[in-house]
């Protein structure tokens, strides 16, 4: 079972060596970058590519890790008694499976995605340490263990907004994903609008770059947002010739709202835009 890319994934070597890395050695893969460089689309493609299900576990800031082992609703199971219903009687009516169970009792050795963990509360990753090295846990409330016949392949997403544990850390194969140069960035396009035009999307790549290159910007865009840019950019029929216009009334670029996401960088572009025309007078 190894990972060779996909066609609607560019994966660059060292990727593919990563994702194989942790096959091999049946530890999570963390896996960090900006946001927007495919780091959750990674364990789709992995999924399709190996013909593995995928079970996906997105985490909120309320998240806490007993919900991917289990939750027992107590509170349903007393209303019920007291209206005398008969399911009572067995507890496993009130466990609520969490991710974690369902990846551990899969047919199919699957592929479990732990997306964003950096949002939890910072004691999270060391909640699932225990769970992740063994690959089993214990449901006090029925006595049971419920162990992984199939090892899952799990892959953990961090936009590095906390430090993770050290003890995490130790357990885990790593992988920082690079912003795409303009060469890779050339073929993530190709794979999103195919036949598209060369001129047009050598000129949006240069802008984007430019863009992403300006000191002192808050927000960078990332390669989701260009490939919106560009969607809209063949949706308003935008050619070449308009992009690389030099007008410096016209600094931002044509629909900009998909590329600058905060007043901020707006307001730099235009300051930008009045120093270039002073220049010129």
């Amino acid at each position: 079972m190894k990972f060779q890319g996909s066609k609607n994934y560019v994966a660059t070597q060292d990727l593919k060596v990563a994702v194989n890395a942790a096959i091999t050695l049946e530890r999570p893969l963390l896996i960090k970058g900006e946001p927007g460089t495919g780091k959750s689309v990674l364990a789709q493609e992995v999924a399709t590519a190996i013909g593995a299900p995928l079970i996906e576990w997105h985490i909120k800031s309320t998240t806490k890790a007993h919900q991917g082992l289990y939750e027992y609703d107590a509170v349903s199971r007393l209303r019920d008694s007291q209206l005398g219903d008969a399911r009572v009687a067995d507890i496993k009516n009130y466990i609520k499976r969490g991710k974690l169970w369902d990846a551990f009792t899969n047919a199919a050795r699957p592929v479990l995605l732990i997306d964003e963990i950096d949002k939890a509360d910072i004691e999270f990753p060391n909640d699932l340490l225990q769970e992740l090295d063994r690959m089993e846990f214990f449901v006090y409330e029925t006595g049971e263990t419920i162990k992984a016949a199939k090892r899952p392949l799990v892959i953990i997403t961090s936009n590095n907004e906390k430090e993770l544990p050290d003890a995490f850390l130790r357990r885990c194969f790593f992988h920082y994903i690079k912003f795409p140069d303009p060469e890779t960035m050339q073929q993530i396009v190709d794979v999103h609008f195919p036949g598209l035009k060369q001129r047009l999307v050598a000129e949006a790549l240069r802008i984007f770059y430019d863009v992403r290159d300006v000191p002192g910007i808050k927000k960078k865009p990332s390669t989701s947002e260009l490939l919106d840019w560009i969607k809209l950019l063949l949706n308003e029929d935008i050619s070449p010739e308009t992009l690389r216009e030099q007008d410096p009334r016209k600094l931002i670029p044509p629909l900009h709202g998909a590329l600058l996401k905060n007043e901020q960088d707006i307001h730099l572009f235009e300051r930008l835009a009045f120093l270039t025309r002073r220049k010129g007078e």
